[in-house]
């Protein structure tokens, strides 16, 4: 039986669609392990990339452009259109005979496969530039990349049964690219019909003659034109990319620090009121996949910055449902005291904590800059403990390199006007503890040198088997009745937020060390802050200060820090530095994020 072949440019573009779009969906898959409730992806820890996973998926995702862009030209510059061709032949095919009936089909099919990409191409697209990347673009992002496993198995399958391995395996025998169809010629085709008939044909213009020349000649154009589809189909699809490339080059997503003198500076206390705040247009991009944020896991996020030429001051809203104080409160039983927690334990704790927000500067220079600062996997460390939620780390490539983290908590450390200052350096060697796997490794994520002002209210590690467990308070409050006041009006649903004015954390003032005679004095049901706030932030720790207000469903934090600190673990704050953002609804690490980095412009 002779062997059935397929034109070399089909096979070229088959195989190169096939490459990319298993680069794409793998790395795709890596990203996807650290969207909530997605860790079961580990499973095909194996088979995912490990590094440059971002940038590894957006290239792959640029491939795919170009060859949508080839595969349309050639298709049109081949004759090959007729391939894919969906009229009303074909779908009245879909109710024919047998064979009919499957050739439909996978023209069908191929549309579908079409529409798939096309969704992945613009929802990927939405979601790289930060425009309409809310919750839908994402699923849609999501679910059409599992449309494509799916068509790959029913492709086949309908190959098969249309030609049996023959049918299949022609895709992998390159052959030549048949001549496209001849043009029709209506006077041809009226002379070929007058001919057939038996009557002579009119002779006044001669037509068939002129006809026959002007065929020959379209023919010779057509040859000329239709030399090599293939190659004006790549030419194309690189003109169509190269305009792509340089469109996100030239667009950069910059913030603008404006320049004020010292006596325009803003109050820090969190109001958006002031003066200097009025008069610039804010920075805004949407942020998603993090935790909470009613189920949606996106915010937006609204920056202003100015600077004295001293101090550089931000101003940051974003959008949040609940006022979430309760960073792991602690509730008397009958027989002890226990921590409300979800996941405290493997370092992923979704309900009770604080709301955060957090900044990262960096000079790498890169357009994906997580792909330097975060590595995603359940073990990016080789020699280094599993983490405990099965997510990635935090840490830079090399020695030396240091990435600024600010973190503000609405708990610890943020009402006494402190933001942590924090950075993401080298993988650090593991603790004998963290080795056990007592405590989270963390990677290279680490404060700066120098102390906090706050402390959890329990020392006790918890046994990742035992959500009932029982742990002794490091402090009690002098005055249960008034720390109860203070905390405000008392809800332990995660999703309820906090009263205006209220603050769920004791100072040293207000509490002492534990002693079982004042537990016996305080009754069972009583819920008392899990942060105590002793002291002030010392060291390079104290760099950043900050003031946060929430009201109507927002929250604005005003922030300032000198632009450059002198110190190792901080980036000076300067034009050409990258800048990235997120937000934490009542959860640990599910924060939100962005693709594309922030190019800060100093003024």
């Amino acid at each position: 039986m002779r062997q059935r072949k397929t034109d070399y440019g089909t096979v070229l573009l088959h195989w190169l669609v096939v490459a990319a779009i298993g680069v794409a969906f793998l790395s795709g898959l890596r990203i996807a392990t650290e969207a909530p409730g997605r860790t079961w992806i580990n499973l095909f820890d194996a088979l995912l990339p490990r590094t440059n996973v971002w940038t590894m998926h957006i290239e792959a995702a640029v491939v795919l452009i170009a060859i949508a862009i080839a595969y349309t030209v050639y298709l049109v510059r081949s004759g090959l259109s007729s391939r894919v061709r969906l009229d009303k032949l074909r779908l009245r095919a879909l109710i024919g005979r047998k064979h009919g009936r499957l050739g439909a089909f996978s023209v069908l099919l191929t549309w579908v496969f079409f529409l798939t990409m096309a969704t992945l191409i613009v929802s990927g697209g939405l979601l790289y530039f930060g425009l309409f990347a809310d919750h839908g673009v994402a699923a849609a992002h999501w679910w059409a990349s599992w449309a494509v496993p799916l068509f790959t198995c029913l492709h086949v399958v309908v190959q098969v049964m249309i030609g049996g391995t023959s049918q299949l395996f022609r895709i992998v025998r390159p052959g030549r690219l048949p001549p496209p169809p001849p043009r029709l010629d209506a006077a041809e085709l009226l002379a070929l019909l007058v001919e057939q008939s038996g009557q002579p044909a009119a002779p006044s213009r001669q037509r068939p003659q002129a006809g026959a020349q002007t065929g020959s000649a379209a023919k010779q154009r057509d040859v000329t034109l239709h030399s090599n589809p293939f190659i004006v189909a790549a030419a194309f699809a690189i003109l169509g990319t190269g305009v792509l490339i340089g469109t996100d080059v030239l667009v950069v997503d910059s913030l603008y620090i404006h320049r004020i003198s010292s006596g325009e500076a803003p109050i820090l206390d969190g109001d958006t009121s002031d003066p200097v705040w009025r008069n610039i247009q804010p920075f805004s991009l949407m942020t998603n996949q993090g935790d909470n944020f009613d189920g949606k896991g996106e915010t937006r996020i609204n920056i202003r910055a100015v600077h004295d030429g001293t101090w550089a001051y931000f101003l940051f809203t974003w959008e949040d449902p609940t006022r979430s104080l309760k960073q792991l409160p602690l509730i008397k039983r009958a027989d002890g005291w226990q921590l409300l927690h979800d996941g405290y334990e493997r370092g992923e704790e979704r309900d009770f904590n604080e709301d955060k927000f957090a900044i990262l500067f960096t000079t790498l220079e890169a357009t994906l800059a997580g792909d330097h600062t975060f590595h995603a996997g359940p073990q990016p460390v080789a020699d280094a403990p599993a983490t405990k939620t099965g997510r990635g780390l935090h840490y830079t490539p090399a020695e030396g390199i240091y990435a600024d983290v600010w973190q503000w908590k609405a708990t610890s450390g943020g009402p006494s006007g402190w933001m942590d200052d924090d950075h993401f350096g080298p993988p650090l060697k593991p603790t004998p503890m963290q080795l056990n796997n007592v405590v989270p490794y963390r990677g290279g994520f680490a404060p700066d040198p120098g102390t906090a002002n706050y402390f959890n209210n329990f020392d006790a590690p918890l046994n990742p088997t035992d959500r009932n467990q029982l742990i002794r308070p490091r402090r009690l409050p002098k005055d249960a009745a008034a720390t109860t006041a203070a905390m405000g009006s008392i809800n332990l649903d995660p999703e309820v937020g906090e009263s205006d004015g209220a603050r769920w954390f004791m100072t040293e003032t207000e509490s002492v060390p534990y002693t079982t005679e004042l537990d016996r004095q305080i009754p069972v049901g009583t819920v008392i802050p899990g942060v105590i706030i002793s002291g002030e932030f010392s060291g390079d720790r104290a760099d950043v200060r900050c003031a946060a207000r929430w009201a109507s469903g927002h929250w604005s934090l005003e922030v300032a820090r000198r632009l450059d600190t002198h110190s190792q673990f901080d980036v000076p704050i300067k034009t050409g530095v990258f800048m990235r953002v997120a937000a934490f609804d009542h959860s640990q690490i599910g924060h939100t994020r962005h693709v594309r980095p922030i190019r800060i412009e100093v003024e």
